[in-house]
């Protein structure tokens, strides 16, 4: 009688049950993991786009202040008696007008003196912004 060997006398096994149901489950996760990436970077390109869009406003906050401040400047060292005439574009302010237009992104100045007190109010608006941004600078001109 030929003897068999251990190998055929072993049962053999069956397949693992949860291996069939299981079939496809790393591709869903690959896919669920590059959904989750995929939306961290368009988050991270929304915010980069705000950050833009609200350095832009800060800049332009900063070059209305720059304007104010050079004007108030100007009427420090000019004639007290002629601190009206700024109030009226082109004169001693022609200069100053044409720098805030080209500064400012559709820029315009108003300035009205009464006494010795002027008000400079900037306003300007981006491209693609609704509303008209305003800078408001209130100083007293006076001798010391």
């Amino acid at each position: 009688m030929k003897q068999r060997s251990l190998r055929s006398r072993a049962p053999r096994r069956a397949a693992a049950p949860g291996r069939r149901s299981q079939a496809g489950v790393m591709l869903i996760e690959a896919l669920v993991a590059i959904l989750i990436f995929s939306l961290g970077v368009v988050a991270v390109m929304g915010l980069q786009a705000v950050s833009i869009t609200q350095v832009s406003q800060a800049k332009y906050r900063a070059d209305a202040s720059y304007l104010a401040n050079q004007l108030i400047g100007l009427m420090w060292v000019a004639d007290k008696t002629t601190l009206a005439s700024f109030a009226s574009p082109g004169g001693l302010r022609a200069t100053w007008d044409a720098n805030v237009a080209s500064t400012l992104p559709n820029g315009s100045a108003n300035v009205v003196v009464v006494g010795s007190q002027a008000t400079i109010t900037l306003n300007w608006k981006t491209p693609g912004d609704s509303a008209v941004r305003r800078y408001v600078a209130i100083a007293t001109v006076s001798d010391p």
